[in-house]
């Protein structure tokens, strides 16, 4: 088994006061889109670049060691990830993978992780693994191109060969969630489960009826709104990334842009201290250009087969899932076990509605075999 080292979160303290100093120096600019939704800065970015520098990094640092945290070398480069064992012997144990996307990090489903522990049973429990995926905060990425397939072959990896589990399960959504989709299309004798926040959509994504015809436009639709922040990440990372690691306000508009539309509520629906938080690793780490690494090298990804694991689909409350049809995501899985919309939550369900996702995990893995 591949050698596993003990890690500690420790921000070096000129990273803390450089950003504190040029959050102090922002300079802002009026809004200009008026009556209208142009993006997030003017006043609204002055209150986050506020209520930033109020933020006690140093606190957090120290609640975030004291989870257990590991890095170990997968397939030619160093992963970074929290492990939360099962805290009471159970009959059952599922080792079980928590996986994140963007603009987020690990720290996204630590409040899962721990509502899960704390639900645990005599009769189930699970060993949770909540890795940083490649390029992300403190892990490192690959040589090659950065795709869905290669980060899920990163994860299972990560799963058998380092940690000895025989097989596992996943929860997540966005890259994380597309990533256990391919794991469940490569290695379906290794997953115990699949439980996505985000469907799979089929190779053949083509309309096959009225409804997924008129789900497809208006999905079309919606990325002509939001989609100009995938685009220049997909053609041109390295020009925004050097805006944004120049100028933390610049990151933390950035990345508060998406969690304002994405999360069910806007940003009212989580703790300001869960956006600082992925910010300051952001900044920290220096990897807000590498997180863009899967959007630049998205053409790299070819069609990915059925997902033939068993798999239940959670769907968050998000603009572009509304009316998504059960019939795409049925020639995506060959063994759909559930299909619901979650009953609150958004793009990080998971970090908005812990517990809520922790029963839904529980429901669904109790339900496999063993």
């Amino acid at each position: 088994m591949t050698e596993i080292e003990p890690f500690e979160v420790h921000l070096p303290e000129g990273a803390l006061a450089d950003l504190r100093s040029r959050l102090e120096r922002t300079h802002y600019l009026p809004p200009t889109g008026g009556d209208r939704p142009a993006g997030l800065g003017g006043p609204r970015l002055k209150g986050l670049v506020e209520a930033w520098l109020a933020f006690d990094w140093r606190a957090e640092e120290a609640r975030l060691n004291g989870y257990e945290q590991f890095t170990a070398t997968v397939r030619g480069h160093r992963i970074h990830a929290v492990r939360v064992r099962p805290p009471r012997p159970a009959r059952r144990v599922v080792p079980l993978l928590l996986l994140h996307g963007w603009p987020s990090a690990f720290t996204e489903y630590l409040p899962l992780a721990d509502a899960l522990a704390a639900a645990a049973t005599d009769e189930l429990a699970f060993d949770i693994v909540v890795p940083s995926l490649p390029g992300f905060v403190f892990s490192e990425l690959p040589d090659g191109p950065l795709t869905r397939a290669a980060i899920a072959e990163d994860l299972h990896e990560l799963m058998t060969a380092v940690l000895g589990f025989d097989r596992y399960g996943a929860f997540g959504g966005d890259i994380g969630g597309a990533s256990a989709g391919w794991l469940g299309a490569l290695h379906p004798e290794a997953i115990v489960g699949l439980q996505l926040i985000h469907p799979p959509f089929p190779a053949d994504d083509a309309a096959q009826d009225d409804r997924e015809a008129a789900y497809l436009d208006a999905l079309a639709e919606y990325d002509e709104q939001d989609g100009g922040y995938s685009m220049m990440m997909e053609t041109r990372p390295d020009t925004i990334a050097a805006a944004l690691a120049d100028s933390p306000a610049g990151l933390l508009a950035w990345i508060a842009d998406k969690w304002d539309d994405w999360l069910d509520g806007g940003l009212a629906a989580v703790e300001a201290a869960d956006l600082f938080r992925v910010a300051t690793l952001y900044w920290a780490t220096d990897t807000i250009a590498t997180s863009f690494r899967q959007y630049f090298d998205w053409s790299f990804n070819g069609p990915r087969p059925a997902v033939a694991a068993p798999t239940a689909l959670l769907l968050s409350r998000e603009p572009w899932l509304e009316g998504f049809p059960r019939s795409l995501a049925e020639r995506a899985v060959t063994d759909l076990r559930s299909f619901e919309t979650a009953e609150a939550g958004g793009h990080f369900l998971g970090l908005e509605q812990a517990a809520s996702a922790a029963t839904a995990i529980r429901k669904f893995f109790a339900g496999l075999p063993d």
